[in-house]
Protein backbone atom coordinates (compact mmCIF):
# COMPACT_ATOMS: atom_id res chain seq x y z
CA UNK A 1 0.00 0.00 0.00
CA UNK A 2 1.63 3.06 -0.63
CA UNK A 3 0.35 4.77 2.00
CA UNK A 4 -2.33 4.65 4.69
CA UNK A 5 -5.79 6.59 4.64
CA UNK A 6 -6.78 4.28 2.16
CA UNK A 7 -7.73 0.95 1.94
CA UNK A 8 -7.23 -0.98 -1.15
CA UNK A 9 -4.16 -1.59 -3.79
CA UNK A 10 -4.41 -1.56 -7.71
CA UNK A 11 -3.55 -5.33 -7.51
CA UNK A 12 -7.14 -6.14 -6.48
CA UNK A 13 -10.05 -4.21 -6.40
CA UNK A 14 -13.21 -4.98 -4.35
CA UNK A 15 -16.01 -2.25 -4.17
CA UNK A 16 -19.91 -2.57 -3.59
CA UNK A 17 -22.70 -0.17 -5.20
CA UNK A 18 -25.24 0.85 -3.80
CA UNK A 19 -27.78 2.34 -6.53
CA UNK A 20 -31.16 3.02 -7.22
CA UNK A 21 -31.17 4.97 -10.34
CA UNK A 22 -27.79 6.16 -10.77
CA UNK A 23 -27.76 7.67 -13.96
CA UNK A 24 -30.33 10.67 -12.22
CA UNK A 25 -28.08 11.54 -9.53
CA UNK A 26 -27.52 15.21 -9.27
CA UNK A 27 -24.05 16.09 -10.50
CA UNK A 28 -21.72 19.00 -9.78
CA UNK A 29 -20.32 20.94 -12.71
CA UNK A 30 -16.94 20.91 -13.53
CA UNK A 31 -15.60 24.61 -13.12
CA UNK A 32 -12.33 25.54 -14.65
CA UNK A 33 -11.20 26.56 -11.43
CA UNK A 34 -12.44 24.91 -8.29
CA UNK A 35 -12.53 21.17 -8.28
CA UNK A 36 -16.17 20.14 -8.81
CA UNK A 37 -17.00 23.77 -7.38
CA UNK A 38 -15.64 22.26 -4.03
CA UNK A 39 -12.07 23.76 -3.21
CA UNK A 40 -9.22 21.81 -1.88
CA UNK A 41 -9.54 23.21 1.36
CA UNK A 42 -13.52 22.15 1.86
CA UNK A 43 -12.62 18.64 0.24
CA UNK A 44 -10.13 17.88 3.28
CA UNK A 45 -12.46 19.29 5.82
CA UNK A 46 -15.09 17.73 7.95
CA UNK A 47 -17.16 19.88 6.50
CA UNK A 48 -16.88 18.07 2.89
CA UNK A 49 -16.84 14.97 4.71
CA UNK A 50 -20.22 15.61 5.15
CA UNK A 51 -21.17 17.00 1.64
CA UNK A 52 -19.60 14.05 0.48
CA UNK A 53 -21.45 11.58 2.81
CA UNK A 54 -24.97 13.80 2.05
CA UNK A 55 -23.84 13.59 -2.14
CA UNK A 56 -23.36 9.83 -2.24
CA UNK A 57 -26.27 8.66 0.06
CA UNK A 58 -28.08 6.94 -3.29
CA UNK A 59 -24.48 5.74 -4.48
CA UNK A 60 -21.78 4.74 -2.04
CA UNK A 61 -18.86 2.78 -2.20
CA UNK A 62 -16.74 1.15 0.14
CA UNK A 63 -14.27 -0.58 -1.16
CA UNK A 64 -11.56 -3.15 0.49
CA UNK A 65 -9.17 -5.15 -1.24
CA UNK A 66 -6.31 -8.28 -1.95
CA UNK A 67 -3.10 -7.04 -2.49
CA UNK A 68 -2.58 -10.25 -5.10
CA UNK A 69 -5.93 -11.02 -6.18
CA UNK A 70 -7.60 -9.78 -9.23
CA UNK A 71 -9.71 -7.50 -8.90
CA UNK A 72 -13.29 -8.04 -8.03
CA UNK A 73 -15.96 -5.98 -8.18
CA UNK A 74 -19.15 -6.73 -6.34
CA UNK A 75 -22.34 -4.71 -7.49
CA UNK A 76 -25.81 -4.59 -5.00
CA UNK A 77 -28.70 -3.57 -5.77
CA UNK A 78 -30.87 -3.54 -2.17
CA UNK A 79 -33.93 -2.23 -4.07
CA UNK A 80 -33.97 -4.93 -6.13
CA UNK A 81 -33.71 -7.85 -3.51
CA UNK A 82 -30.20 -7.85 -2.56
CA UNK A 83 -29.32 -9.60 -5.72
CA UNK A 84 -25.89 -9.43 -6.08
CA UNK A 85 -23.40 -9.69 -9.63
CA UNK A 86 -20.29 -10.52 -9.03
CA UNK A 87 -18.07 -9.70 -11.34
CA UNK A 88 -13.70 -11.39 -11.73
CA UNK A 89 -11.62 -8.80 -13.39
CA UNK A 90 -7.90 -9.66 -13.85
CA UNK A 91 -6.49 -5.90 -13.73
CA UNK A 92 -2.98 -6.89 -13.68
CA UNK A 93 -3.00 -9.06 -17.01
CA UNK A 94 -5.72 -6.54 -18.50
CA UNK A 95 -2.74 -3.24 -18.07
CA UNK A 96 0.42 -6.02 -18.85
CA UNK A 97 -1.39 -7.06 -22.47
CA UNK A 98 -2.55 -3.34 -22.92
CA UNK A 99 0.95 -1.64 -22.11
CA UNK A 100 2.63 -4.23 -24.27
CA UNK A 101 -0.06 -3.29 -27.35
CA UNK A 102 1.02 -0.05 -26.82
CA UNK A 103 4.66 -0.72 -26.61
CA UNK A 104 4.61 -2.66 -29.58
CA UNK A 105 2.51 0.38 -31.57
CA UNK A 106 5.05 2.77 -30.62
CA UNK A 107 7.80 0.48 -32.23
CA UNK A 108 6.04 0.60 -35.15
CA UNK A 109 4.92 4.28 -35.16
CA UNK A 110 8.37 5.66 -34.55
CA UNK A 111 10.97 3.72 -36.33
CA UNK A 112 14.97 4.41 -36.57
CA UNK A 113 15.33 6.34 -39.90
CA UNK A 114 17.25 9.36 -40.96
CA UNK A 115 18.42 11.57 -39.98
CA UNK A 116 18.97 8.91 -36.91
CA UNK A 117 20.16 10.94 -34.36
CA UNK A 118 16.77 12.58 -34.11
CA UNK A 119 14.98 9.49 -34.29
CA UNK A 120 17.02 7.85 -31.78
CA UNK A 121 16.59 10.73 -29.56
CA UNK A 122 13.09 10.22 -30.13
CA UNK A 123 12.59 6.42 -29.39
CA UNK A 124 14.88 6.54 -26.49
CA UNK A 125 12.30 8.41 -24.25
CA UNK A 126 9.30 7.07 -25.92
CA UNK A 127 10.52 3.91 -25.80
CA UNK A 128 11.59 3.52 -22.11
CA UNK A 129 9.19 1.86 -20.72
CA UNK A 130 6.82 3.87 -18.04
CA UNK A 131 3.35 2.61 -16.93
CA UNK A 132 1.54 3.83 -19.96
CA UNK A 133 -1.31 4.52 -17.64
CA UNK A 134 -2.27 7.84 -20.47
CA UNK A 135 -2.70 5.46 -23.57
CA UNK A 136 -4.39 2.78 -21.59
CA UNK A 137 -6.60 5.23 -20.40
CA UNK A 138 -7.65 5.97 -23.83
CA UNK A 139 -8.14 2.58 -24.83
CA UNK A 140 -10.10 1.50 -21.48
CA UNK A 141 -12.64 4.57 -22.17
CA UNK A 142 -13.10 3.65 -26.19
CA UNK A 143 -13.75 -0.18 -25.05
CA UNK A 144 -16.20 1.24 -22.23
CA UNK A 145 -18.47 2.73 -25.09
CA UNK A 146 -18.52 -0.04 -27.41
CA UNK A 147 -15.02 0.95 -29.41
CA UNK A 148 -12.05 -1.29 -30.00
CA UNK A 149 -8.48 -1.44 -29.27
CA UNK A 150 -7.43 -0.91 -32.82
CA UNK A 151 -9.84 2.29 -32.94
CA UNK A 152 -8.36 3.70 -30.49
CA UNK A 153 -4.45 2.70 -30.68
CA UNK A 154 -3.36 6.01 -32.77
CA UNK A 155 -5.06 8.51 -30.49
CA UNK A 156 -3.18 6.25 -27.45
CA UNK A 157 0.15 6.16 -28.97
CA UNK A 158 -0.28 10.42 -29.70
CA UNK A 159 -1.33 11.06 -25.71
CA UNK A 160 1.98 9.32 -25.00
CA UNK A 161 3.75 10.99 -27.56
CA UNK A 162 2.87 14.21 -26.12
CA UNK A 163 3.39 12.93 -22.69
CA UNK A 164 7.13 12.03 -23.58
CA UNK A 165 7.66 15.36 -25.52
CA UNK A 166 6.47 17.16 -21.91
CA UNK A 167 8.64 14.47 -19.87
CA UNK A 168 11.87 15.27 -21.99
CA UNK A 169 10.81 19.50 -21.72
CA UNK A 170 9.94 19.40 -18.30
CA UNK A 171 13.97 17.52 -17.80
CA UNK A 172 15.85 20.24 -19.48
CA UNK A 173 18.27 22.31 -17.46
CA UNK A 174 15.43 25.80 -17.91
CA UNK A 175 13.11 23.50 -16.59
CA UNK A 176 13.02 21.06 -13.68
CA UNK A 177 16.52 20.37 -14.54
CA UNK A 178 16.75 16.73 -13.95
CA UNK A 179 19.03 14.14 -14.42
CA UNK A 180 17.38 10.88 -14.35
CA UNK A 181 13.58 9.75 -15.42
CA UNK A 182 12.40 6.05 -15.37
CA UNK A 183 15.62 5.44 -14.31
CA UNK A 184 17.86 6.15 -16.80
CA UNK A 185 20.04 9.58 -17.95
CA UNK A 186 17.33 11.99 -19.20
CA UNK A 187 17.14 12.55 -22.55
CA UNK A 188 19.34 15.84 -22.79
CA UNK A 189 21.84 13.85 -20.94
CA UNK A 190 22.34 11.82 -23.85
CA UNK A 191 21.71 13.63 -26.78
CA UNK A 192 22.37 16.64 -25.29
CA UNK A 193 19.86 19.75 -25.34
CA UNK A 194 19.15 21.10 -28.68
CA UNK A 195 18.53 17.41 -29.93
CA UNK A 196 16.16 16.95 -26.72
CA UNK A 197 14.19 20.20 -27.22
CA UNK A 198 13.75 18.82 -31.00
CA UNK A 199 12.58 15.27 -30.26
CA UNK A 200 10.48 16.74 -28.15
CA UNK A 201 9.18 19.18 -30.76
CA UNK A 202 9.03 16.57 -33.59
CA UNK A 203 7.10 13.54 -30.90
CA UNK A 204 4.06 16.54 -30.66
CA UNK A 205 3.83 17.54 -34.65
CA UNK A 206 3.88 13.94 -34.89
CA UNK A 207 1.59 12.80 -32.56
CA UNK A 208 -1.85 14.70 -34.71
CA UNK A 209 0.08 13.26 -37.76
CA UNK A 210 -0.59 10.08 -36.15
CA UNK A 211 -4.51 10.53 -34.92
CA UNK A 212 -5.28 11.70 -39.07
CA UNK A 213 -3.63 9.20 -41.21
CA UNK A 214 -3.75 5.98 -38.97
CA UNK A 215 -6.96 6.17 -37.72
CA UNK A 216 -9.11 3.43 -38.92
CA UNK A 217 -10.99 4.52 -42.12
CA UNK A 218 -14.24 3.10 -40.70
CA UNK A 219 -14.08 6.08 -37.98
CA UNK A 220 -15.88 9.39 -39.26
CA UNK A 221 -13.62 12.76 -40.04
CA UNK A 222 -16.18 14.23 -37.41
CA UNK A 223 -15.14 12.13 -34.64
CA UNK A 224 -10.87 12.29 -35.88
CA UNK A 225 -11.64 16.33 -35.99
CA UNK A 226 -12.79 16.52 -32.42
CA UNK A 227 -10.27 14.08 -31.04
CA UNK A 228 -7.48 16.46 -32.32
CA UNK A 229 -9.16 19.52 -31.64
CA UNK A 230 -9.47 18.31 -28.25
CA UNK A 231 -5.70 17.64 -27.85
CA UNK A 232 -4.40 21.07 -29.38
CA UNK A 233 -6.56 22.71 -26.84
CA UNK A 234 -5.13 20.40 -24.16
CA UNK A 235 -1.34 20.59 -24.70
CA UNK A 236 -1.99 24.71 -25.32
CA UNK A 237 -1.85 27.89 -22.96
CA UNK A 238 -5.02 26.88 -21.88
CA UNK A 239 -4.07 23.62 -21.03
CA UNK A 240 -0.57 21.57 -20.40
CA UNK A 241 1.55 24.93 -21.39
CA UNK A 242 -0.13 27.32 -19.43
CA UNK A 243 -0.05 24.59 -16.10
CA UNK A 244 3.40 24.67 -16.75
CA UNK A 245 4.55 28.31 -17.13
CA UNK A 246 2.21 28.71 -13.40
CA UNK A 247 4.12 25.99 -12.11
CA UNK A 248 7.63 27.74 -13.19
CA UNK A 249 6.46 31.20 -11.83
CA UNK A 250 5.21 29.92 -9.19
CA UNK A 251 8.37 28.72 -7.58
CA UNK A 252 9.33 30.37 -4.21
CA UNK A 253 6.42 32.30 -4.58
CA UNK A 254 4.36 32.50 -0.52
CA UNK A 255 1.48 33.43 -1.75
CA UNK A 256 0.31 30.81 -3.71
CA UNK A 257 -2.73 29.06 -2.27
CA UNK A 258 -4.52 25.82 -2.69
CA UNK A 259 -7.43 27.50 -5.71
CA UNK A 260 -3.78 28.02 -7.41
CA UNK A 261 -2.17 25.20 -7.03
CA UNK A 262 -5.58 22.86 -8.24
CA UNK A 263 -5.43 25.47 -11.45
CA UNK A 264 -1.19 24.45 -12.24
CA UNK A 265 -1.64 20.63 -11.04
CA UNK A 266 -4.96 20.73 -13.43
CA UNK A 267 -3.82 22.21 -16.09
CA UNK A 268 -0.10 21.17 -15.87
CA UNK A 269 -1.40 17.07 -15.47
CA UNK A 270 -4.59 16.19 -15.38
CA UNK A 271 -5.74 17.78 -18.15
CA UNK A 272 -3.77 15.16 -20.37
CA UNK A 273 -5.07 12.24 -18.38
CA UNK A 274 -7.98 14.11 -19.35
CA UNK A 275 -8.04 14.00 -22.40
CA UNK A 276 -7.14 10.44 -22.90
CA UNK A 277 -9.93 9.10 -21.74
CA UNK A 278 -12.14 11.97 -23.28
CA UNK A 279 -10.36 11.27 -27.02
CA UNK A 280 -10.91 7.39 -26.40
CA UNK A 281 -15.05 8.10 -25.62
CA UNK A 282 -15.26 10.30 -28.61
CA UNK A 283 -13.13 8.14 -31.05
CA UNK A 284 -15.43 5.53 -30.63
CA UNK A 285 -18.57 7.47 -30.94
CA UNK A 286 -19.85 7.97 -27.33
CA UNK A 287 -22.48 10.29 -26.54
CA UNK A 288 -22.24 13.92 -25.33
CA UNK A 289 -24.00 12.51 -22.25
CA UNK A 290 -21.05 9.43 -21.87
CA UNK A 291 -18.52 12.07 -22.53
CA UNK A 292 -19.82 14.64 -19.97
CA UNK A 293 -19.39 11.47 -17.32
CA UNK A 294 -16.28 10.12 -18.39
CA UNK A 295 -14.67 13.48 -17.98
CA UNK A 296 -16.16 13.47 -14.44
CA UNK A 297 -14.16 10.19 -13.44
CA UNK A 298 -11.24 12.06 -15.64
CA UNK A 299 -11.04 15.01 -13.96
CA UNK A 300 -11.25 12.97 -10.29
CA UNK A 301 -8.41 10.77 -11.34
CA UNK A 302 -5.88 13.53 -13.38
CA UNK A 303 -5.83 15.50 -10.02
CA UNK A 304 -5.48 12.33 -8.39
CA UNK A 305 -2.55 11.59 -10.17
CA UNK A 306 -0.92 14.95 -9.30
CA UNK A 307 -1.80 14.57 -5.62
CA UNK A 308 -0.44 11.08 -5.36
CA UNK A 309 2.67 12.33 -7.39
CA UNK A 310 3.32 14.93 -4.51
CA UNK A 311 2.93 12.54 -1.75
CA UNK A 312 5.60 10.29 -3.08
CA UNK A 313 7.95 13.19 -3.68
CA UNK A 314 8.15 13.24 -0.17
CA UNK A 315 7.99 9.54 1.11
CA UNK A 316 9.80 7.70 -1.63
CA UNK A 317 13.09 7.67 -2.55
CA UNK A 318 15.16 8.91 -5.40
CA UNK A 319 15.84 4.87 -6.52
CA UNK A 320 12.01 4.27 -5.74
CA UNK A 321 10.46 6.17 -7.57
CA UNK A 322 13.55 6.40 -10.95
CA UNK A 323 13.43 10.23 -10.59
CA UNK A 324 15.18 12.72 -8.64
CA UNK A 325 13.15 12.64 -5.04
CA UNK A 326 12.53 15.87 -2.94
CA UNK A 327 12.91 17.79 -6.68
CA UNK A 328 9.83 19.92 -5.26
CA UNK A 329 11.24 20.76 -1.76
CA UNK A 330 14.32 22.33 -2.99
CA UNK A 331 12.90 23.81 -5.49
CA UNK A 332 10.34 25.41 -3.28
CA UNK A 333 7.48 24.27 -5.40
CA UNK A 334 4.03 24.71 -3.78
CA UNK A 335 2.47 20.74 -3.60
CA UNK A 336 -0.50 19.42 -1.90
CA UNK A 337 1.27 17.79 1.11
CA UNK A 338 3.28 21.72 1.63
CA UNK A 339 0.01 23.59 1.78
CA UNK A 340 -2.23 20.47 3.32
CA UNK A 341 0.04 18.84 5.41
CA UNK A 342 0.59 14.96 4.47
CA UNK A 343 -2.20 13.60 6.12
CA UNK A 344 -4.66 15.56 4.55
CA UNK A 345 -3.24 14.86 1.06
CA UNK A 346 -3.99 11.65 1.73
CA UNK A 347 -7.26 12.07 2.79
CA UNK A 348 -7.62 14.03 -0.71
CA UNK A 349 -6.51 11.63 -2.78
CA UNK A 350 -8.77 9.08 -1.00
CA UNK A 351 -11.79 11.35 -1.51
CA UNK A 352 -10.79 11.59 -5.21
CA UNK A 353 -10.46 8.00 -5.59
CA UNK A 354 -14.09 7.68 -4.25
CA UNK A 355 -15.35 9.88 -6.45
CA UNK A 356 -13.83 8.96 -9.62
CA UNK A 357 -15.66 5.19 -9.04
CA UNK A 358 -19.05 6.95 -8.60
CA UNK A 359 -18.77 8.78 -11.66
CA UNK A 360 -18.51 5.40 -13.40
CA UNK A 361 -21.75 3.80 -11.30
CA UNK A 362 -23.95 4.72 -14.76
CA UNK A 363 -22.11 2.21 -17.32
CA UNK A 364 -22.13 -1.41 -17.32
CA UNK A 365 -19.78 -2.82 -14.58
CA UNK A 366 -17.99 -4.89 -16.39
CA UNK A 367 -16.67 -2.68 -19.16
CA UNK A 368 -16.10 0.06 -16.59
CA UNK A 369 -13.90 -2.34 -14.55
CA UNK A 370 -10.93 -1.56 -16.26
CA UNK A 371 -11.18 2.26 -15.53
CA UNK A 372 -11.95 1.01 -11.91
CA UNK A 373 -8.88 -0.96 -11.51
CA UNK A 374 -6.67 2.25 -13.35
CA UNK A 375 -8.23 4.19 -10.64
CA UNK A 376 -6.77 2.12 -7.76
CA UNK A 377 -3.43 1.97 -9.71
CA UNK A 378 -3.00 5.76 -10.23
CA UNK A 379 -3.57 6.06 -6.27
CA UNK A 380 -1.42 3.21 -4.80
CA UNK A 381 1.00 3.58 -7.46
CA UNK A 382 5.07 3.61 -5.58
CA UNK A 383 6.82 5.77 -8.69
Amino acid sequence: MAYSGMATSYHGLHFMNIATQECNLKRLSIPSRRFHGVSPSLWASNGFQGHLKRELSANSFLVSSSRYSNTIAKFTNLPEKVKEKVIEFDFKEYLRSKAMAVNEALDRAVPLRYPERIHEAMRYSLLAGGKRVRPVLCISACELVGGTEEVAMPTACAMEMIHTMSLIHDDLPCMDNDDFRRGKPTNHKVFGEGTAILAGDALLSFAFEHIAVSTSKSVGTDRILRVVSELGRTIGSQGLVGGQVADITSEGDASVDLDTLEWIHIHKTAVLLECSVMCGAIISGASDNEIERIQRYARSVGLLFQVVDDILDVTKSSKELGKTAGKDLISDKATYPKLMGLEKAKQFASDLLIRAKEDLSCFDPMKAAPLLGLADYIAFRQN
